[in-house]
């Protein structure tokens, strides 16, 4: 039992962010505006929530990056660009995430989908091809089944949601997953565990370490760790892997074949194209694509293989 303890631990630790060198030690802090996107962020109210995002592009048909557990709309540079020539591209910060406000919101994924619906409707944007990463993907199915009409299409990254947690198993990733554990991560495993979401980290991505670290200070930082926490519990107490079958929408589901958190690594082991045939096998029109020598965050590490595949979804 102490074993599978520790083991959820590490997990949530990586769950979180991760990388590794001493040099991140001494950081400055930083509050959450203050990190720098290398995209215009515009705001927008929704529910009374400031909701940051960034605007690209310009088309017909709309591109909405929802991002994962513990990232925010900066974990999509490598994709904007590319997406940006074939249509409007939104990249959010979800609410609890980087720019966005923090409170002490209810932070289902129910009350996701709510507010991206009604943010669509502010940007005047009748429907959108969702594009969503980890939590982001299980938010987006979520989406598509309570929202059909607002949904063109679904591209899921690594999507959170088919694989299935059995009860004793969720209760204890909620009990382990909380605001403190996440408030106390010490700058060694931040940095460490990044690489836990690559199969060869770029170089590039060493800003999910420094932002992370920087903003431990950040006045909003707890509130932060409080989002993270529940939306832990909301990913177990919302789950879709029963509800595949519901999804009416053209999907295209991407995973890098050597994803180190699905399946969760100390609960199930396993390889993840069975994960990913799961939805393939289920969810009606849809389409699975396995990237070789690719982790969990595959639109940052294999851009190239992603945009490409997701344009040419958009055009079929």
């Amino acid at each position: 039992m102490k074993n599978l303890i520790k083991s959820i631990i590490i997990l949530a630790t990586i769950m979180v962010t991760g990388c590794s060198t001493s040099y991140f030690y001494n950081m400055e802090s930083k509050e959450f505006d203050e990190i720098d996107y290398q995209y215009k962020v515009e705001k927008v109210k929704i529910k009374n929530i400031n909701l940051a995002y960034i605007d690209e592009g310009s088309g017909d048909q709309t591109f909405l990056l929802i991002h994962g557990l513990g990232s925010n709309a900066k974990g999509w540079l490598k994709n904007i660009d590319a997406l940006s020539k074939e249509g409007r591209v939104l990249a959010i910060d979800l609410p609890g995430y980087g720019k966005s406000d923090k409170e002490y919101y209810k932070y289902s994924l129910e009350f996701y989908a709510d507010v991206l619906t009604q943010f669509l409707t502010k940007c005047d944007v009748e429907k959108a091809i969702f594009v969503g990463h980890s939590m982001g993907g299980q938010i987006s199915m979520i989406t598509s089944m309570k929202y059909p009409d607002r949904v063109e299409k679904l591209v899921l990254i690594s999507p959170a949601g088919f694989e299935k947690f059995d009860e004793g198993e969720g209760a204890w990733m909620k009990k382990v997953m909380t605001v403190e554990l996440i408030q106390d991560t010490p700058t060694r495993s931040i940095d460490m565990n990044l690489r836990s979401n690559f199969y060869d980290t770029p170089d590039e991505a060493l800003f999910m370490v420094t932002d992370r670290i920087q903003v431990k200070g950040a006045k909003d930082f707890e509130k932060y760790c409080y989002a993270v926490s529940k939306n832990v519990t909301s990913m177990i107490d919302e789950p879709v892997w029963d509800k595949l079958e519901l999804i009416s929408h053209p999907t295209l589901i991407i995973f890098g074949e050597n994803d180190g958190l699905i399946p969760n690594p100390y609960l199930h082991g396993g390889n993840t194209v069975s994960i990913g045939n799961i939805g393939k096998e289920t969810i009606p029109d849809s389409k699975l694509v396995m990237i070789p020598e690719c982790g969990h965050f595959a639109q940052f590490e294999k851009f190239e293989i992603v945009n490409k595949e997701i344009i040419d979804f958009t055009k079929e």
